[in-house]
C-alpha cells in the first residue's frame, strides 16, 4: 500500500509517497509538521494541489491536535488534511468542490 508522507528538511516541507509494507503502520496517521502561529490564529493548510472533497468541521467548531478537518481529493485518491493544533475553529476560506493549490490556507485555529 502506498501512503504520502509530509516531511520538513531545512525549512521545505516535501510530501514523499512511501510504500508501506505493515497494515498496523499504513492505519497510523502521519504526524502533521507543525503549522506556524499567525495573528488570529493557526493556518491550516493544504499539503498538495487538489480539489476540497470534504470540509469536517464547521466555523466555531472545536478540534483536537491531529483532527482530521478536510479532505483533497488529487488523482482520484482521496487525503486527509489534520489540525496542526488543538483550539477552535475561526475561519473557513474554501467550500466543498473548490480548487486549491499546495499550500493554500484551507482554514485557521485559535
Amino acid at each position: 500500500m502506498k501512503k504520502t508522507v509530509r516531511i520538513s528538511f531545512e525549512g521545505k516541507t516535501y510530501d514523499v509517497e512511501v510504500e508501506v509494507l505493515d497494515s498496523a503502520v499504513a492505519a497510523a496517521p502521519a504526524a502533521p509538521a507543525a503549522a506556524p502561529a499567525v495573528a488570529g490564529g493557526t493556518e491550516v493548510k493544504s499539503p498538495l494541489a487538489g480539489s476540497v472533497f470534504k470540509l469536517k468541521v464547521a466555523v466555531g467548531d472545536t478540534v483536537a491536535a491531529n483532527q482530521e478537518v478536510a479532505v483533497i481529493e488529487a488523482l482520484k485518491m482521496e487525503n486527509p488534511v489534520v489540525a496542526p493544533c488543538a483550539g477552535k475553529v475561526t475561519s473557513i476560506s474554501v467550500k466543498e468542490t473548490d480548487t486549491v493549490t499546495d499550500g493554500q490556507v484551507l482554514m485557521t485555529i485559535a
